[in-house]
């Protein structure tokens, strides 16, 4: 008999879950709106009914554990916590409610952690013990491994990297604070970067013909291969005080490589080129020339879910 995991992801609008193997491949998917249950107890519901349904039929596959990637989800404690982007409000312990529903071992950790053991299990960083993963879409979120195992720390919320202050009085975030990382160095941070340059210099840009409202990331990076010039600067910019929060996370862990995944990963070697260029110039020299800045290589469809997988299979490792 073959054991299979649920790798769950769960986002604001959709949660997206599929059975998994070991070697990664997805044996069977689906996906339910979160927003369709602003109660718990019935997300918890129609979601250990569809997991049953995907199972029905299949013994040849037995289902090992189950494995959930979500935001403000505590590791330690098996709970999502005072999560702003989802309907259920406080400590919702929801390990603890799957497994009154399914009695398998369950697991949760936030989507960045969850990307980390992804890329440790399935992706690129399978032979390394000391890595970082960054996630940089709307945010800035990090995954941080340290002699194989991820850094949760005393309150299983450890590893915010995105909201080290890079810019004191800088930017405001969305945690309450100014000049956090992530309000600089993630898709919405470019998208800010490219407003504010807009309005300050006086170059010509394809930029200016583009609502600021359906400004994103993507098109900068469009511009910029085109060499438009503000797009150009602004790449620059971000590439820069990316790199100074990648200073600062590598003389703490010492990382074997740091892997840039999600949105503005997407620009490829016009971020990656200049964030190596200013890691190399500004990193303490005992680190220097020490640590990869890599693309991640799992693919961006399937990563949420392949990451809760991952996170099943290392806790059945344990």
């Amino acid at each position: 008999m073959k054991e299979v995991v649920a790798g769950i992801d769960i986002g604001g609008t959709n949660t997206v879950f599929g059975l998994i193997d070991k070697a990664g491949n997805i044996l069977a998917e689906h996906s339910l709106k979160t927003t369709d249950y602003p109660k718990i107890e019935n997300f918890v519901s129609a979601l250990a009914a569809v997991i049953n349904k995907l199972m029905e039929g299949k013994a040849n596959l037995k289902l090992a554990a189950i494995g959930i990637g979500a935001p403000d989800a505590n590791y330690n404690r098996g709970t999502i916590e005072l999560a702003t982007n989802l309907a259920w409000k406080g400590i919702v312990p929801l390990t603890e409610f799957i497994r009154k529903k399914i009695d398998v071992p369950v697991v949760i950790t936030n989507d960045a952690n969850a990307a980390a053991i992804g890329e440790m299990i399935f992706g690129g960083a399978k032979k390394m013990k000391d890595f970082i993963v960054l996630t940089l879409g709307t945010g800035l979120g990090s995954g941080i491994v340290v002699n194989g195992e991820v850094v949760y720390g005393s309150t299983g919320f450890a590893g915010e990297l995105g909201h080290t202050i890079v810019v004191p009085g800088g930017r405001d975030c969305g945690c309450g604070r100014q000049g956090c990382l992530e309000t600089y160095a993630s898709a919405s941070g470019l998208v800010r970067t490219v407003l504010y340059m807009l309005s300050e210099m006086s170059e010509e840009s394809i930029l200016r013909d583009i609502p600021p409202s359906e400004l994103t990331a993507k098109k900068i990076a469009e511009a910029a291969a085109q060499k438009d010039p503000i797009a150009v600067e602004a790449l620059d910019y971000t590439a820069e005080i990316l790199a100074f929060g990648i200073g600062n996370a590598i003389v703490f862990s010492s990382p074997e490589a740091v892997f840039l995944f999600g949105g503005l990963a997407q620009a490829g070697e016009m971020l990656f080129a200049p964030v190596r260029k200013y890691v190399d110039e500004n990193v303490m020299a005992l680190f220097k020339g020490t640590v990869k800045i890599l693309p991640s290589v799992v693919s961006e469809s399937n990563a949420a879910v392949l990451g809760a997988a991952a996170l099943a299979w290392n806790e059945l490792k344990k």
